[in-house]
């Protein structure tokens, strides 16, 4: 997704709500509750709009599937292990000389932000899970200056963490979607996903004004209730 449908996608949220707020206005005797945020259902990211959140069940069948990989101090990482928490994915590996220092960089921005929300995480899957061992993963946290316990380095079997990426993340987005892990992985997204395992954004990890907005959307995550 390049960055003027980024911005496209933002306009249509801004629209959105202009429009709800009108509806709820005007209509101020039914209870709707218009949700900011869009879900996204495909790995087009199509952006879909809810007004109330008992449409979320039927309409936004899409999830995060389950994974169980190990981070860089050789703890399970399951979905278990953030259940009911908002989370970050991105996808890097240590040896990376292009994108992948920059976008750890800029995490970091958001990172900072949020070190004492406990019910953020993130996780950054190594799409060379075997070069990028548990050992080599701490190196290169602590060469990070990060110490948030909450951001984890996780690596495991490629297969999983290619389809993981592919099929749950869209971290591709379409044109991965089809892919297998036969086929390198490199993708500078960022994906946000809801406390419900659902994707509710998704963002540039190679810009830093994007990280902003990243923080913005999390904000409003944080006040949604279920």
């Amino acid at each position: 997704m390049v960055y003027w449908e980024l911005k496209i996608v933002k306009m249509y949220r801004i629209v959105f709500l202009l429009f709800s707020s009108l509806i709820l206005v005007n209509c101020s005797n039914k209870k709707a509750e218009a949700i900011a945020l869009p879900y996204y259902n495909e790995p087009d990211f199509t952006p879909i709009f809810l007004t109330d959140k008992s449409e979320m069940e039927s309409k936004i069948k899409h999830t995060i599937a389950n994974f169980s990989f190990w981070d860089q101090d050789s703890i399970l990482i399951s979905q278990k292990s953030i259940e009911g928490k908002i989370h970050i994915a991105n996808f890097i590996f240590t040896t990376c000389g292009s994108i992948c220092p920059k976008m750890t960089t800029n995490l970091k921005i958001v990172n900072d932000s949020l070190k004492f929300h406990s019910n953020i995480v993130m996780l950054s899957y190594s799409v060379t899970p075997w070069i990028d061992t548990p050992t080599v993963l701490k190196n290169y946290k602590a060469k990070n200056e990060i110490s948030n316990p909450n951001w984890h380095f996780l690596t495991g079997s490629k297969n999983d963490i290619y389809t993981l990426a592919r099929k749950s993340y869209f971290a591709e987005e379409d044109i991965g979607f089809s892919k297998d892990s036969s086929e390198f992985l490199h993708t500078e997204h960022f994906i946000l996903v809801d406390k419900t395992k659902r994707i509710r954004g998704i963002y540039n990890g190679t810009l830093e004004l994007e990280m902003q907005q990243m923080l913005d959307d999390i904000k409003t995550l944080e006040k949604e209730t279920y």
